[in-house]
């Protein structure tokens, strides 16, 4: 009878794990895009926040979209649907590198059981992308284990707009997101 018991004590162990294992399972958003953007913006995976505003960048904390409103001397606004217009006016595409993973919590170094989003098919459809920006080093990280870099791209990593990113100002932030204009 004993054993019964530890067996069964076992059995729904597992299954609440495998039950809180699935409540962290984070899918990410479609990109935000159009035929002519020409820059991709990469991010990893949304936060939580984002995740429950169903928006990139949806941290108020977070600097992205103060930076891109600065970046192109727009008065700042908290409205979405602006804030994704301002991106495909200047042919900037939005994106995460990862389609799927597991993760306890917002930060990247949570990450596990990552599944890449799919680059080929992407680059395909929007063969005008010739510049990427990294969001951060991790977002890199997660692409070059994934996706094979192109000759015909350049590549650059920005520091991560994130508030946890403490190490960096916004006024430093802001002048290496510059590049974007260049881009």
């Amino acid at each position: 009878m004993r054993v019964v018991l530890l067996y069964a004590f076992q059995m729904i162990l597992e299954k609440d794990s495998k039950v809180l294992h699935m409540s962290n399972l984070k899918v990410a958003f479609p990109p935000i895009v159009n035929k002519n953007s020409r820059i991709l913006i990469l991010g990893t995976m949304p936060g939580d926040t984002s995740l429950k505003l169903q928006q990139y960048y949806g941290h108020a904390g977070n600097h992205f979209w103060k930076i891109i409103f600065t970046l192109f001397d727009q008065p700042f606004s908290r409205d979405y649907e602006i804030r994704k217009q301002l991106l495909l006016d200047n042919g900037i595409a939005l994106w995460d590198v990862l389609k799927a993973c597991e993760c306890e919590g917002s930060s990247d170094n949570n990450i596990l059981n990552e599944e890449a989003n799919d680059f080929q098919s992407f680059y395909n459809l929007y063969p005008e992308i010739n510049t990427v920006f990294f969001a951060s080093q991790k977002a890199e990280a997660f692409y070059n284990k994934y996706v094979l870099k192109s000759p015909n791209k350049s590549y650059h990593t920005l520091p991560s707009p994130s508030s946890a990113n403490t190490w960096k100002t916004f006024e430093q932030k802001l002048d290496e997101w510059k590049l974007i204009t260049k881009g």
